[in-house]
């Protein structure tokens, strides 16, 4: 778990494919329905849920675009729960953003370009290059540095973008340069987004990412083998 960092959101501002199930718990109960919900999408109070915005669970999670443990999830356990547990009905799953520095807010605008029900293969996708444009992110210059945090907001949010790639990610969702221009100058959409990563963080006293949070409870469960005997347990009931 990637512990959080501390920020103001006015100084945040100004700064600037396949996925394989895992090996273990792959059958769901065979008693329980199972429907459509894995394609229904909702933007709710900032975060996205997927499934049956009635669903007897929600699992929440809280998570950084710049956290290696976030990243590593989207390849043991998001399948597994967008696949397995969600179409049940029983259990929804939000996305909800905790940003830590202006490579996060970038991510966070590229993942929610567009409709709501875009947002999770967005964000997959970026996750799923996650090691390649970190790497370019922690070998930067001191040009590149210069980029990322003096100009306008749209220019420092395009030089970030550019600089690790996230255009040529997102072209391959279907989005074009000026498509995803257009999100990145988002200054209002960004202000929103900070405040509310701000906002939980307080209210659910987060300390690191990520964090799961079902039925109002913080699980101890910070990655995939920790959380699936949560959600196996619904079953059981």
């Amino acid at each position: 778990m990637k512990p959080i960092a501390k920020f103001a959101v006015s100084a945040l501002v100004a700064a600037a494919s396949f996925i394989s199930l895992p090996a273990t718990g792959q059958d769901l109960p065979t008693n329980k329905p199972r429907g459509n919900w894995n394609t229904v999408i909702n933007e709710v109070d900032g975060g996205h849920v997927l499934g049956n915005p009635d669903a007897e669970a929600r699992l929440v999670e809280f998570m950084s675009y710049t956290c290696s443990h976030c990243a590593e999830f989207t390849k043991t356990g998001e399948s597994a729960i967008k696949l397995l547990y969600v179409p049940s009905g029983k259990v929804s799953y939000e996305v909800r953003h905790l940003i830590r520095d202006p490579v996060d807010l970038t991510a966070a605008l590229a993942a929610q370009c567009g409709a709501p029900d875009k947002f999770f293969a967005n964000h997959t996708a970026l996750l799923m290059k996650y090691p390649d444009w970190m790497a370019k992110a922690r070998s930067m210059t001191q040009a590149q540095m210069a980029r990322w945090n003096f100009g306008s907001f749209a220019a420092r949010s395009q030089a970030i973008a550019s600089d690790l790639d996230f255009y040529e990610i997102m072209e391959t969702r279907g989005y074009s340069r000026i498509q995803l221009d257009d999100c990145l100058k988002d200054e209002t959409r960004a202000r929103a987004i900070a405040a509310q990563s701000q906002a939980d963080a307080a209210k659910y006293g987060l300390r690191g990412t990520p964090t799961f949070i079902m039925g109002g409870e913080t699980l101890d469960a910070h990655d995939w083998p920790r959380l699936q005997p949560y959600l196996d347990a619904l079953y059981d009931k």
